[in-house]
């Protein structure tokens, strides 16, 4: 096992200490981790280049620099952020110099850029841009500088320069966990941007390459390309850049190739007499470490009509009411993951994992099992379990995983009980 990594505080819900009729009737609010942005994403920017030119070399401006999608860090719980002088060698000096309409007409598919992202404005910062006299706040982009291509040298000398004699490192593995809540959160928006930006460099309708517009987040399938044919032959001056081959993204209703999420539930499933939770294993997870079911949401399923399915697709479960109680961003690498409650029904109980070879087992656990596990036997998979773990017992994912907060708020009646005491208004 590994040593456990600090586990971050959880961000905190908006506008938590307002008194409405909802979280009286409903409970507070939950706020998962990845989620709890710092960041007004103000999107409808994304295609106004004076905005975007100016936000990029602010003063305040912060840079998160990702190779191989892999963060710049201080350490496991702190990003680290380039300035603009850190990455214009990289980028030049204005990338959004041309507006989108004239970027597309002289697309160059021979041509390579690392891959850009406006992830929004920091209003805490008082010291920001301010833009229009509505819109203020430090700029933050997110910036790919993996060495590729005919980059490789000017991505080496910026990874150089922002890592030597600093400290700074990229963060290798599959997940960030340890960041700090609001950094988790700009860190998830950034990762999930670059990631689909990197599996969709070819158009979906005619295989032809596509082009990053929209501040990175709209790909477009241009119309001409001022590209080198093949032997070195070029049809045209770059002035009058040769056709290429029609699109469907071209015409009529748009279909350019925007971010995708893909849904997930994830459940807590409680017992019909409301004393027992099941829980799932994988094969490959650690001895006597369980979590929560889930699955993907499919095409025409409602979330309820998903989360009954695949409770007995995986377990043989039959589950009766199902109620939402939060959802948590989960950039691995673009899923948003449904949290719910369900309970079984008194006749549907009996396990039997022979529909789904997913899991490894499925048991019934009594509250207090579950309880004195999200005290002392959670861990990230592979990581040492709490102090005070009795070796043999229960184990259960860290609070950063929206299964530790499904069942925290079942064992501890808060969800269930759907009432914060409050005075009433």
């Amino acid at each position: 096992m590994a040593p456990r990594l600090p586990v971050p505080d959880l961000p905190v819900a908006n506008h938590d200490d307002v008194d409405s009729m909802l979280s009286r009737k409903f409970g507070k609010e939950v706020a998962n981790y990845f989620s709890g942005s710092p960041l007004n994403r103000v999107s409808f920017l994304r295609t106004d280049h004076t905005f975007l030119s100016a936000a990029l070399n602010h003063s305040t401006t912060s840079f998160l620099l990702f190779n191989k999608l892999n963060p710049l860090t201080k350490d496991p719980t702190q990003l680290a952020f380039a300035t603009f002088s850190d990455v214009k060698p990289l980028i030049g000096s204005d990338p959004y110099q041309q507006d989108e309409k004239e970027i597309v007409k002289a697309y160059n598919s021979s041509a390579f850029t690392p891959q850009l992202i406006f992830l929004g404005l920091d209003d805490r910062n008082k010291e920001g841009l301010v833009y229009k006299d509505a819109y203020r706040g430090a700029p933050f982009f997110a910036l790919d500088v993996t060495p590729q291509k005919h980059i490789v040298a000017e991505a080496e000398k910026v990874i150089e320069k922002v890592t030597k004699d600093t400290g700074f490192t990229f963060a290798e593995g599959r997940m960030n966990l340890s960041l700090h809540a609001q950094e988790a959160a700009i860190y998830a928006e950034a990762r999930h941007m670059l990631d689909w930006n990197s599996r969709n460099p070819f158009c979906a309708q005619c295989g032809q390459p596509t082009l990053s517009t929209n501040a990175g987040w709209k790909r477009s399938c241009p119309p001409t390309d001022s590209a080198n044919l093949p032997g070195g032959a070029t049809s045209t001056t770059p002035e009058t850049p040769r056709e290429r081959a029609s699109c469907a993204t071209r015409q009529g209703i748009s279909n350019l190739s925007f971010p995708r999420t893909d849904p997930t539930v994830i459940m807590a499933v409680v017992s019909a007499d409301g004393e027992r939770i099941l829980l799932g294993r994988g094969g490959k997870w650690p001895k006597y470490w369980y979590s929560t079911l889930a699955g993907f949401l499919e095409p025409a399923e409602s979330v309820e009509e998903a989360v009954r399915r695949e409770v007995w697709e995986e377990s043989g479960i039959h589950v009766g009411r199902v109620v939402i109680h939060s959802t948590q961003p989960w950039p691995y690498p673009a899923n948003l993951m449904i949290g719910a409650v369900g309970q079984a029904i008194p006749d549907g109980e009996n396990i039997h994992l022979g529909n789904d070879a997913e899991l490894e087992d499925a048991k019934w656990f009594t509250l207090e099992e579950v309880r004195e596990a999200l005290r002392v036997g959670t861990s990230g998979l592979g990581e040492d379990a709490g102090p005070g773990y009795k070796e043999g017992d229960l184990r259960l994912p860290p609070s950063t995983a929206i299964a530790h907060q499904l069942l925290k708020g079942v064992v501890h009646g808060g969800f269930l009980a759907g009432v914060v005491d409050r005075p009433s208004i």
